[in-house]
């Protein structure tokens, strides 16, 4: 079973911060529409396909692509957004995250953890593996954000080629001087790094895996990096974790993936996707840096591995997708 957790965070509206939507002010529409292309071939809340300011469509292309080819079922979970998905839904919380520069960023994380863990603890008496993907404008940067309060040296990736690090570590800094923190001082207080720079996604999903008994295929890039490093700060066993990712996202050189990953103790999978053969320009700029991952993408592909779907099969699904988006 896949699910599909969505977050908005008040830190993609910063100018520059996410490229998860045309412009910042559309990023609030990016979650749902994400989700509602999945299962209606178009989104309800904007009449528009979630794209880059350059025109490149949404990582949930490849998500739809794996959900038509395997056929596994796919559960959305809103964890907080600005816009609630028009499609059948768990509604967690509406409330989004806030601009950590000036606020407490999920002052009712513990509300939304518990009821992550409730809906872990439920999905655990029906399946016994679970992989958890995140739609989250500007997650990277409220997870480096967790990262660096904890002590990790991690450098998160950005659907962009030119992945924005200065922005990202001026505005993590101004946070830690919110409230009076250096790199690393909340190495022993996960929750409270959660609390002051999180997103509701990350919080969602931290609480989805401590309630969940089985095996948790955490899908997503470097922002499930944060939620394994909370996990293990709780003292959870990492050995039932596991991240699904792209290559586009262990080999973005102005990430950190692999070391990070080391560092945590968490195991990673990585969706050996190769889009260099595209007809269409779009899709042959994720070869480029663009994108990378989102929206469960190298989760969904390692589901449909599972199920006896080849890699060249998810390429062929998704030329085929694209067309009808962009050629009518």
């Amino acid at each position: 079973m896949m699910l599909i957790v969505l977050g908005n965070t008040e830190i993609s509206l910063i100018e520059g911060i996410s490229i998860a939507g045309a412009n910042p002010e559309l990023t609030k529409f990016t979650p749902p529409a994400d989700v509602e292309y999945i299962f209606y071939g178009r989104p309800k809340v904007i009449d528009a396909v979630p794209v880059t300011p350059q025109g490149h469509p949404t990582p949930a292309i490849i998500t739809k692509a794996c959900y038509e080819l395997a056929k596994f079922p796919i559960t959305v979970v809103r964890a907080g957004t600005f816009l609630e998905p028009m499609l059948p839904h768990v509604h967690v919380s509406g409330s989004v995250g806030r601009d950590f520069r000036r606020f407490t960023a999920l002052p009712n994380v513990d509300e939304i953890v518990e009821r992550g863990r409730i809906l872990g603890g439920e999905l655990s008496k029906v399946v016994d593996e679970i992989v958890v993907g995140e739609s989250t404008p500007g997650g990277t940067t409220t997870a480096q954000a967790i990262l660096w309060a904890l002590g990790y040296d991690s450098k998160t990736s950005s659907a962009s080629p030119n992945n924005p690090q200065e922005l990202k570590g001026r505005v993590i800094r101004e946070g830690f001087d919110r409230i009076g923190i250096d790199f690393g001082d909340l190495s022993e207080k996960p929750v409270e790094a959660l609390r002051e720079f999180g997103d509701p996604t990350l919080a969602c999903i931290l609480g989805i895996s401590l309630g969940f008994k089985g095996k948790v295929v955490l899908a997503g890039g470097t922002q499930m990096l944060a939620v394994s490093a909370i996990l293990k700060a709780l003292g959870e066993d990492l050995k039932r974790f596991m991240i699904a990712t792209t290559r586009w996202v262990v080999e973005d050189r102005s990430a950190t993936f692999e070391k990070t990953a080391e560092e945590i103790g968490v195991e990673y999978y990585v969706a050996k996707l190769d889009f260099s053969q595209s007809r269409f320009k779009g899709l042959r700029d994720y070869e480029r840096g663009f994108v990378k991952e989102g929206v469960g993408a190298g989760g969904s592909v390692y589901l449909a591995e599972k199920t006896g779907v080849r890699v060249e099969e998810v390429f062929e699904k998704v030329e085929e997708l694209y067309s009808k988006l962009y050629e009518g």
